[in-house]
């Protein structure tokens, strides 16, 4: 008898167009059919410049809903994937995560056992700060951390104060304290690109 296949296994990944981004989710065309997946501040900043993109999919199956994740590398699925192996961290979180630091600062905060560092991160306490890094110390050592296409640069986005609270609602925070602390930091740096406002907002939230 065939074994039946890993739900969470089917999908590698997806190449096609872009056609919309926003900082948590991208719909991707591929053979005519659009795909919603849901994407980290990293992966945004590395895609929505393209109009052709690949992303490296992690699906997550629940009783409500099947989620596609996408990753602009292999790398961020792969940590992604050990982030949510550890108990108390989400995907949501997971991806808040990745939207907050860089591959190569999540990977350094892990096997430096920076507890000050991860707990920063909205929705991380200090004993689920203490179990990732036990939890993922030695396997942080095993990726490779490859460069993501599109480069770190990425230029200012245009309504970079309503764009950065839609993101910060998508991700899960209320939309008055949102607008507070973005409306404050536009106003500290009115040219603050999107990707610097959200992450500067994550760490004020």
């Amino acid at each position: 008898m065939q074994r039946a296949q890993n739900p969470l296994k089917m999908y590698e990944y997806i190449k096609g167009t872009l056609a919309y981004a926003d900082p948590a989710q991208a719909v991707v065309e591929s053979s005519g059919i659009g795909y919603h997946i849901q994407i980290s501040l990293q992966t945004y900043s590395a895609i929505h410049t393209l109009g052709e993109v690949q992303l490296w999919l992690h699906l997550l199956v629940r009783e409500d809903a099947h989620l596609l994740y996408g990753f602009a590398s292999r790398d961020e699925r792969e940590i992604f994937r050990l982030l949510i192996g550890v108990s108390g961290v989400g995907p949501n979180t997971a991806r808040m995560i990745l939207s907050a630091m860089s591959n190569a600062e999540i990977r350094n905060a892990l096997i430096t056992a920076d507890v000050v560092r991860i707990r920063g991160i909205k929705g991380i306490g200090t004993k689920t700060a203490e179990r990732m890094i036990i939890e993922l110390k030695d396997k942080m050592l095993k990726v490779g951390l490859e460069s993501s296409p599109g480069g770190d640069a990425v230029p200012p986005v245009s309504e970079t104060g309503a764009e950065a609270c839609a993101a910060l609602q998508q991700l899960g925070f209320q939309r008055a304290p949102a607008e507070k602390v973005v409306s404050r930091l536009v106003k500290e740096n009115p040219a603050c690109s999107l990707e610097d406002l959200i992450r500067q907002a994550l760490k004020l939230l």
